[in-house]
């Protein structure tokens, strides 16, 4: 029996993964002695396995080869570009994109974000969107995805509002905006402290019915605090609570956080308090069930002890599920429903939050009583607003 194709590319790979490209790339010599064609995949391997290893040229020695009679499709060529993008290589990517183009081969969305992703993180938004207009020209629909890299470039550069117009740009395109996004636009306006402006792109998204995670609301309390604004940070939680968001660990350290910024050390540690005692609460339900289930299993199996068929399984299955899944609930932190602060001398004592209003709709309002100082306006945050609510 003769080995084929697939079994060459079989040890192609392994060599690749091995960071022994070169070997993978003999093996093509016997592959011809034997008869057997190279295909596709046996050139993805070889020049995968070369960028893998940055070897870039000997990836782009590769590609010219004429012997082979091979012609890469756009997958290969994007491995190529992500190489050279990784290392910065402008000339590189235009010898790919060239290379390309006389292979008549045509670069496709991914081929595009790559190259405008290595723009974005680098800071050069100018050509990050030259190479959009370009995919936009080339009959390229831009994805989600691309829009993210032009978004999240746009806010590394503190030009928000261009982060922002992209939403617009977006929906006439016929691309629908997610979650991503919108907390990449929300967090540069909380990082220039511009919290009115982060509630209005909250609200937009609620708009289009699109849920905020656990990062959006995080992201919101870190832009709260960064304001000097701890009791809005607080808030939050309540509102989270309405959108079926729990908190984690972290959520309530960047609440305690909030206060301490502005030296309120007693706000902090009434938040931790809180979390201390969620935690015991916790694991002291989670030894109750565990003792009231065990008992409940042992008095079953005394019972049946009594029955007349001595055969009979006793049915401590179901019951079994009981403390495990039981355990389970309790050890996770604030997955058990509610997550209850006790009021500070701050807060209102009640949210009265409405399924049917618009979060931040009357926040100017609150905005200019904060102005004047009046720290006690933290209860009316959810009096004066409205929270499009989620189920």
């Amino acid at each position: 029996m003769q080995p084929d194709t697939v079994t060459y590319n079989t040890l192609a790979t392994a060599y690749a993964q091995n960071g022994e490209t070169c070997q993978a790339e003999a093996l093509i010599v016997e592959m011809q002695n034997n008869r057997v064609q190279p295909n596709d995949r046996t050139c993805g391997i070889i020049i995968g396995g070369y960028c893998k290893e940055g070897k870039l040229k000997e990836a782009l020695r590769f590609m010219h080869r004429k012997d082979l009679g091979l012609r890469p499709n756009v997958v290969v060529f994007n491995s190529l570009v992500k190489g050279f993008v990784d290392t910065m290589d402008k000339d590189g990517v235009d010898q790919v994109l060239k290379l390309m183009e006389e292979f008549g081969v045509k670069p496709d969305v991914i081929t595009f974000s790559t190259i405008m992703n290595a723009w974005s993180s680098a800071g050069f938004m100018e050509k990050c969107k030259e190479v959009f207009d370009n995919m936009v020209k080339a009959g390229i629909k831009p994805d989600v995805h691309v829009y993210s890299i032009l978004a999240k470039g746009y806010v590394r550069a503190q030009e928000v509002e261009k982060a922002e117009e992209l939403l617009t740009a977006m929906i006439k395109a016929g691309v629908h905006p997610n979650v991503v996004i919108f907390t990449t636009i929300m967090s540069g306006w909380c990082g220039s402290g511009r919290m009115e402006h982060a509630i209005k792109v909250f609200d937009k998204m609620c708009e289009y019915s699109i849920s905020p995670n656990l990062k959006t609301f995080e992201t919101l309390i870190w832009g709260f605090a960064e304001a000097k604004l701890p009791w809005k940070a607080e808030e939050i939680l309540q509102i989270m609570k309405e959108f079926g968001v729990q908190p984690e660990k972290s959520t309530v350290l960047l609440v305690a956080d909030a206060w301490r910024s502005i030296g309120l050390t007693k706000e902090a540690n009434r938040i931790l308090g809180v979390l201390k005692t969620k935690v015991k609460t916790n694991q002291v339900k989670t030894e109750e069930m565990t003792f009231e289930s065990l008992e409940k299993i042992y008095q079953k199996k005394s019972a049946s002890a009594y029955q007349p068929n001595i055969l009979q399984i006793p049915p401590v299955t179901n019951d079994q599920k009981g403390p495990a899944s039981a355990t389970r609930k309790g050890t996770v932190m604030m997955r058990d429903g509610d997550f209850s602060l006790e009021v500070s001398s701050l807060a209102a004592k009640s949210m009265n939050l409405s399924h049917t209003c618009k979060f931040g709709e009357r926040l100017p309002i609150i905005w200019q009583k904060q102005s004047r100082g009046q720290l006690g306006v933290y209860g009316q945050f959810a009096l004066s607003c409205t929270a499009v609510f989620l189920n």
